[in-house]
């Protein structure tokens, strides 16, 4: 779901990454030699691919592929079973998530997004909700078709038939009678986040597991995709996708606390403003959080650096963290201020953690970039958890100052599919390894 002009500063902005020019003339023939080898489902990465092939120094490129592939050479059409998934909630996040996973189903993902839930708010209350999913002042125009069936409170975007279900708390609904069976529940509400609250999905007739797009109460896992999403398991009815900052900064921390060693930091969080605002002064139980959002610097908490510890127990107690809410409506920044166990310099750290987006198994989290002129907008978007900014990076001998952009909206809800995918056991390998 590409242009084709996309395509090509895909292609240029390979050259940030590791400073080779990426040309269409090296990823053309690599594509015509997918194509031959009848692969079942994969995630290629065909820069990266074509980097490790310049550097085996092999000049026989179907050979290297096969080698290189063979897990998945002669498997097309083995895709499994998939898996439905509800959202139940269709505000910022559900609404981020709809449009991934309506996007992802072209192409033989696995994850059906099957119905919405959400409390009925006016007699056109179908047509405002598809209007909100098809127009979004940050994200832009939804990219493709998206039609409505009032009789029977259905949605159709790009082909995908969404069922709107109506209730007033989770427990209300049957699945099954829309023909949703075993699905998992993402709760983008943030109204339940214990094990109590959010096992009342569980008592509806056809869900059988729970995603929270907040963090976890209690037991909850808090799960950081990249880092501990391999301690959910089959058994697990519920878990939590953690926060979007708490997403943002645990694979950076990993990646300089697995090198160097974090002995203490603190977080600053630059985050933009959130529905929890207000647009004008008004109440709010939170301190200084009634104050305009439009208007003003919030300094508030955040509950990120303790979260840490959930998907990180090594880092448990020496991180302190703070957050202020600024205005803007979208992409927020997390400072990460270190103190190592290991002396380094900037260069050294930056090449690092532009080895560790480039070819670890993060690179779906970190993303890097080196640009003197980059600014919030242009981390819309952003598939990644965050991304290392290297030009802001100060370092001073066992002290080293990180800035983190992260879209967290779109970038959060990225890596929600990805604990989806997970859970339904409908990931993908990925390729090159």
């Amino acid at each position: 779901n590409r242009s084709v002009i996309s395509i090509l500063k895909s292609h240029r902005f390979a050259r940030q990454i590791d400073d080779t020019e990426l040309s269409v003339h090296d990823t053309f023939p690599v594509i015509q030699a997918l194509l031959s080898l009848n692969l079942g489902p994969a995630s290629i990465d065909i820069a990266r691919l074509v980097d490790k092939y310049r550097k085996s120094g092999s000049s026989d490129l179907e050979g290297f592929l096969r080698l290189e592939l063979a897990d998945v050479i002669d498997k097309k059409g083995d895709r499994g079973q998939g898996r439905d998934v509800v959202l139940y909630g269709f505000g910022r996040i559900g609404r981020l998530l709809a449009r991934i996973l309506v996007e992802k189903t072209g192409g033989g993902d696995g994850l059906r997004l099957r119905a919405v839930v959400v409390r009925k708010g006016a007699e056109n209350d179908l047509a405002k909700r598809a209007s909100l999913l098809r127009r979004d002042s940050v994200h832009g125009s939804f990219q493709g078709t998206i039609t409505i069936d009032e009789e029977a409170k259905t949605l159709t975007a790009n082909g995908v038939q969404i069922q709107f279900i109506y209730a007033k708390d989770p427990s209300a609904v049957d699945y099954t009678q829309y023909g949703i069976e075993n699905a998992i529940v993402v709760d983008n509400t943030g109204v339940w986040r214990d094990e109590a609250g959010l096992s009342q999905h569980l008592q509806c007739q056809g869900a059988s597991q729970v995603v929270l797009t907040a963090p976890g109460k209690g037991d909850i896992k808090n799960i950081v995709h990249g880092i501990n999403h391999a301690a959910i398991t089959p058994e697990d009815k519920i878990v939590s996708a953690a926060s979007c900052t708490t997403n943002a900064i645990v694979p950076v921390l990993k990646a300089i606390n697995d090198k160097y060693g974090i002995v203490n930091g603190h977080v600053e969080t630059v985050h933009s403003y959130t529905n929890d605002q207000n647009l004008i002064d008004n109440f709010h139980k939170g301190n200084r959080r009634g104050r305009s959002a439009a208007l003003n610097m919030v300094i508030t908490e955040t509950g990120a650096a303790k979260a840490v510890a959930k998907a990180l127990p090594e880092l448990g107690g020496k991180l302190s963290g703070n957050a202020i809410r600024v205005p803007t409506p979208n992409v927020s920044m997390a400072i990460l201020n270190l103190n190592l166990e290991k002396s380094t310099d900037r260069d050294e750290v930056n090449d690092y953690l532009r080895y560790m987006a480039l070819h670890s198994d993060l690179h779906k989290q970190i993303d890097f970039t080196n640009s003197q002129e980059v600014v919030s907008t242009d981390f819309v978007g952003s598939r990644h958890a965050g991304v290392v900014d290297a030009e802001a990076t100060i370092c001073n001998d066992n002290r080293v100052i990180l800035y983190v952009w992260y879209d967290n909206e779109f970038g959060y809800s990225c890596q929600v599919v990805r604990i989806l995918e997970d859970m339904a056991d409908v990931n993908p390998p990925a390729f090159p390894k």
